[in-house]
């Protein structure tokens, strides 16, 4: 298996997006152009190698001989959250706004990586708030869950990340967080069962202390 050192990784970054627009997938490209690590690329990649010489397969046949190099961008995608902060997405997204009632975002997709076996974890997020003079773009909710969930996780710890990021950037009367998660941990090995979800929630200020509020949040949100 041929690597690259540091002072040639940038030519192999630059011939995959040239590939990239080749195959017109510009969005994804520029995406994950933003997030290769040129430094760190080529030891992600030997690790990756030796991973698959261990399970006993030929890193230099057809197949696989650019496998380890894809497989550490897509690490380095996967985990992208490591580089983003919250200040980064809201320091221009936050409003004074009079308006006191709910805000829910429903549905939002959500993919991330179990901390525990490094396999998949995704589903949906649900989020609501209860403004207090402080809105903010809708999309960004959306941006939040990216960036925790673009990190190594558990659901558990995931979903109060999320609450309490909201909670700390609006300072709102109340921030409610529910996800609906599929964990491949489950499905592939383990239990192996093949139906079954879990479900977390974090309920905060007015969402925790007032019984009709989370009714309401959560009838607009679980609902089928």
């Amino acid at each position: 298996m041929e690597y690259h050192p540091a002072s040639e990784i940038n030519v192999v970054v630059e011939e995959y997006l040239n590939m990239c627009v080749e195959t017109k997938n510009n969005g994804l490209c520029k995406e994950e152009k933003e997030t290769v690590d040129a430094t760190g690329l080529p030891r992600i990649e030997k690790a990756y190698s030796t991973v698959l010489s261990e399970l006993g397969e030929d890193v230099d046949r057809e197949g696989l001989l650019r496998t380890p190099l894809r497989a550490a961008k897509a690490m380095q995608f996967f985990t992208k959250g490591y580089k983003e902060t919250i200040q980064d997405i809201l320091n221009d997204a936050i409003f004074d706004e009079n308006h006191e009632e709910m805000v829910i975002v429903k549905d939002i997709d959500l993919f991330s990586l179990c901390e525990h076996h490094l396999v998949p974890f995704f589903g949906r997020a649900h989020i609501a708030y209860l403004p207090n003079k402080k809105v903010v773009g809708l999309s960004k909710l959306a941006r939040i869950v990216e960036i925790y969930s673009r990190r190594l996780q558990v659901q558990e710890r995931l979903t109060k990340q999320i609450a309490s990021a909201i909670s700390e950037a609006l300072e709102p009367a109340g921030v409610a967080v529910v996800i609906e998660a599929t964990h491949m941990c489950m499905v592939m090995r383990g239990v192996q069962k093949m139906n079954a979800s879990t479900v977390t929630s974090v309920m905060l200020g007015t969402f925790n202390d007032d019984p009709k509020s989370r009714k309401e949040f959560l009838d607009l949100t679980m609902k089928k």
